[in-house]
């Protein structure tokens, strides 16, 4: 007897957001690759190596990150309409990401191709507000079906609605969130890894967050769990991406400090580099008391960690009690990011502006504080903004406290809702203001020198302290959005904003991509001139400055850090706490 083949063509897109002129952030190659896109990629083709759907069907699967591949919705729908069945996945949708994700579902449901929108804007508007929102309510209007929670042991169901044609409205699995232990592992084939500016991959070890952090979205949508992969896992991610000659690697956990494997995973990892001498590197993101879990940042660096991400988020204790961030001490910062220097590995730190109690005033103030007294390389601003899915974003709606209803804007780089004691000029001039008073050429010299004396590349640095200066400055996006040479599509406009003519387009975005490119090389320029004052220097291996020196009892008496109201307050509480551990507490305590 003869089978008749049936085709199912799937396309999973990680869809990008507009610029302020309107336009998709896209790039030649792009900078941070989608974990979400890995995984769902993953579990997609476990279910077509199963043959899930049973055996007379074959499978299409295009995945696509619009950061750095053009989205062509006539062709898409072209190859979905021309196959037995089809969907157009928007993967790990982000809230800044949900205008253009519309953007893409709008022409595609038009022509009768089905569409399905996850990630963490659905996840976290089910979580926090029950769904109550403009676009998650537009999109369910315009026929998209949404999905919340995550896809391991579901992915099957959605992708057997669709070849049926009958997508439900919504899947909403919030309430049961899976184990992700032996699981398909999260995977890109090596010619999109390629599209990325370090060769670079990712993949999650665990996920859930401990904390309570009021401005996160982790928290709500991963839950406090923690699920792991196991060591298996992991080396298995490994292996499958050497094999493709991918070696470097973003392992996306919040916090993998706190995940409860860490340790069994570095042995893992440093048997294959110091036994089997196999290349490859990580960058991972850890908490500020990531040093006082024993051995973690030996067995980090052993394993392969040569960057790393500390929410540090800001150095006034107030702030950080505000937004529930207690497991950041003060006083842990300068042993933390001394103990990450001991092992040649470079810091990136999140800092946060705009809490309520910051004026322009105090913000210059923390910024040269940190400056001056913190071995930090890589700073970098964001806003604080209230993310739908956070604590935060909850209490301003149920408060009916006004928010910018343009979810393009919630990127952390753009303000979004009233400040106390700012305007909104002042705000804005302050976070730019910022990213001018850090990265000034003589405090990027000082980061420098102290890589200089740790064994760091200063080289590194000067490649970094370009990226994140000229982001904001030259590109008008956030760092982490910024990739190599920008595409952008002429007719890919937000809906509603007026398709320019090519004569006017295209010689524009010609000139502008010029003088960006030149303005890029005179940033260079400034950079490179310092890095070469410190490679000349001599006595560059004796430098030491205050941020350098090792931590002391008496830090509390001779840092700024610690002179503040609020820090004073701060310190007194510790001390009460500690006094209380030890039995020491008077009457009037």
């Amino acid at each position: 007897m003869m089978t008749t083949t049936r085709t199912f063509c799937l396309y999973l897109i990680k869809p990008s957001h507009y610029d302020d002129d309107g336009y998709v952030i896209s790039w030649k190659l792009s900078p941070i690759p989608s974990n979400s896109l890995a995984s769902v990629y993953g579990l997609t083709m476990d279910i077509v190596e199963r043959k899930a759907l049973g055996e007379d069907w074959a499978f299409e699967v295009v995945p696509i990150d619009e950061t750095n591949t053009q989205v062509r919705v006539d062709e898409i729908a072209q190859k979905v309409l021309a196959a037995d069945a089809g969907l157009v996945m928007l993967i790990g949708v982000q809230s800044n990401q949900v205008p253009r994700a519309i953007d893409i579902a709008r022409p595609l449901l038009a022509k009768g191709v089905q569409v399905a929108i996850g990630g963490f804007h659905v996840s976290g508007v089910i979580s926090m507000l029950s769904g109550e929102d403009a676009d998650f309510r537009l999109a369910q209007e315009m026929g998209i079906s949404l999905f919340a929670g995550e896809a391991e042991g579901r992915l099957e169901e959605v992708i057997r609605d669709a070849a049926n044609r009958e997508l439900k409205p919504i899947y909403n699995y919030m309430n049961d969130l899976p184990g992700i232990e032996d699981t398909p592992v999260p995977f890109m084939p090596g010619g999109h890894v390629a599209r990325t500016a370090y060769n670079l991959t990712s993949f999650d070890a665990g996920r859930g967050c401990p904390y309570q952090c009021s401005f996160c979205t982790i928290i709500n949508v991963q839950g406090r769990k923690s699920r792991r992969r196991s060591p298996d896992d992991v080396e298995k991610i490994i292996r499958l991406n050497l094999a493709q000659g991918v070696s470097r690697f973003f392992i996306t956990d919040d916090n993998f400090a706190r995940n409860k494997d860490w340790e069994s995973i570095m042995d893992r990892l440093i048997q294959m580099r110091e036994v089997e001498k196999l290349k490859f590197n990580f960058f991972i993101q850890v908490d500020t008391l990531c040093h006082k879990i024993p051995n973690f940042i030996e067995k980090c660096a052993r394993a392969g960690v040569k960057r790393v991400f500390i929410g540090l988020e800001n150095v006034n204790p107030a702030n950080l009690k505000d937004a529930k961030k207690r497991q950041n001490k003060i006083t842990e910062y300068r042993r933390m990011l001394l103990a990450w220097k001991q092992w040649r590995v470079i810091t990136y730190a999140g800092y946060i502006l705009g809490f309520p109690t910051d004026t322009p005033e105090r913000i210059m103030h923390d910024i040269d504080v940190v400056k001056e007294e913190l071995p930090v390389d890589i700073l970098e601003f964001f806003f604080l903004t209230p993310l739908p899915g956070s604590e935060d974003h909850q209490k301003l709606h149920r408060a009916g406290i006004a928010m910018d209803p343009d979810l393009n804007k919630y990127d952390l780089n753009h303000y979004t809702t009233a400040h106390a004691l700012m305007s909104r000029q002042d705000y804005e001039r302050v976070y730019r203001a910022a990213w001018d008073r850090y990265y000034s050429v003589d405090h990027v010299e000082r980061v420098m020198r102290r890589a200089a004396i740790s064994g760091i590349s200063t080289a590194n640095i000067l490649l970094l302290a370009v990226w994140f200066m000229g982001a904001l400055r030259i590109e008008g996006v956030h760092p982490l959005e910024v990739g190599w040479i920008r595409h952008k599509s002429r007719l890919n406009r937000r809906h509603g904003m007026k398709i320019e003519p090519a004569w006017l387009f295209y010689p524009r975005y010609h000139a502008e991509r010029l003088w960006k490119l030149a303005r890029w090389g005179a940033l260079y320029l400034r950079f490179a001139l310092a890095r070469r004052r410190v490679e000349k220097d001599p006595a560059k291996l004796a430098y030491m400055d205050k941020a350098m020196t090792p931590v002391t009892d008496h830090d509390e008496d001779d840092f700024e850090m610690f002179k503040t109201e609020d820090a004073l307050a701060y310190l007194e509480q510790e001390k009460r706490i500690e006094r209380a551990r030890h039995g020491q507490v008077t009457a009037a305590e």
